[in-house]
């Protein structure tokens, strides 16, 4: 039997015609920087593992040998053997396409062909120009009707929210809300394991091949929801002096840790945990992380310790039991009902 042990993974390096250099220069990647670098895959089931036993499988691999070994028991009944997230970074040097995902019901019925599941999404700001605004959802009650006559006559952008982002804000987008990055943001996201997207408008620009790039309209049509969203940002919510919790929904949950000495921590039954670097640099259960990488630490792993180097911040995903998890702890640590749901999302 595989031993259970932390993994460290390859990333993927993701170009596209709206990427820039902000993100490798964050990373201190080597010269020539890349003009394009738009994102960086950190932890997916199709990353490469390098170390121990299973280098050379990648993520999805390892979670279908190991099981509950390495994903938990939480992810199961949803995803049997899939590993359920993708972690990664995104810089916007120029703006996405207006876009959206459809959700689980859409995509295991319309999209069944795909084997993809829908996708919830959330972001983190790591660092946002002056001005830096997202697309998120309608800036008032819309239809199916009228949104598409938008789009054909060449009025949306009059009829979707700009909301102005900063460092550190938290952006909850629920499958079905129109959104887009413009310009000017470096954010880390955190998502259901889906690459199911719907493009509705992309400013009319071409790709590598010189064709106008496909929009999936009709589909757009089908998941987008037409009400404003009920809440923009996403506020924190202290667990502990030294560790918050961003954001968290049945697919994932996304914490902030900020180490300035080391840490007991211990992986549970439940749920794997992942770990990014934002800031500084970290030894996490044995293995140093620099700037910008990432490790997966099976759900069986048990007991680990995070020496940060100095002071360094870390964010932490898994796939939370919301009751047992979050919601039962931060009721007895005296939070209301109307307080978690903030930061605590059922859908």
């Amino acid at each position: 039997m595989v031993a259970i042990y932390p993994l460290r993974l390859k990333p993927k390096l993701d170009h596209r015609l709206w990427g820039g250099q902000r993100l490798a220069r964050w990373l201190g990647l080597p010269e020539p920087l890349p003009d394009d670098l738009a994102e960086i895959w950190l932890i997916y089931a199709e990353n490469p593992i390098l170390n121990g036993p299973l280098a050379g499988k990648t993520l999805g691999e390892a979670a279908r040998e190991l099981g509950e070994g390495l994903l938990g028991s939480q992810s199961i009944p949803r995803y049997d053997r899939d590993f359920p997230q993708l972690a990664k970074f995104i810089d916007a040097n120029d703006r996405l396409s207006i876009q959206v995902h459809p959700d689980d019901a859409y995509a295991h019925t319309v999209e069944a062909h795909t084997g993809f599941h829908g996708k919830t999404e959330a972001w983190y700001i790591l660092h946002a120009e002056p001005g830096a605004t997202l697309i998120y959802g309608l800036k008032r009650p819309s239809s199916r009707e009228e949104f598409a006559r938008a789009v054909a006559e060449g009025w949306l952008e009059e009829l979707v929210h700009y909301l102005p982002v900063q460092t550190g804000d938290v952006i909850f987008v629920p499958a079905g809300t129109l959104h887009a990055i413009n310009e000017g943001i470096l954010l880390f996201e955190i998502q259901q394991k889906s690459d199911l997207t719907y493009r509705v408008y992309d400013y009319n620009r071409r790709g590598p091949d010189g064709k106008l790039r496909e929009l999936h309209l009709e589909k757009a049509l089908d998941v987008i929801r037409y009400e404003p969203p009920a809440q923009e940002k996403i506020p924190p919510i202290a667990l502990e002096p030294d560790r918050d919790l961003l954001v968290a929904c049945p697919y994932f949950a996304l914490e902030r840790h900020r180490l300035a000495q080391a840490r007991a921590y211990a992986t549970r039954p439940t749920s794997f945990d992942a770990w990014t670097v934002i800031e500084g640099a970290a030894t996490v259960a044995g293995e140093r992380l620099a700037l910008g990488q990432s490790i997966v630490l099976p759900a069986h792993l048990g007991d680990y310790l995070i020496e940060p180097e100095g002071t360094a911040t870390l964010l932490r995903t898994y796939y939370p039991d919301l009751d047992a998890d979050l919601i039962g702890p931060l009721h007895r640590l005296g939070y209301s009902d109307e307080r978690i749901a903030q930061t605590v999302k059922s859908a």
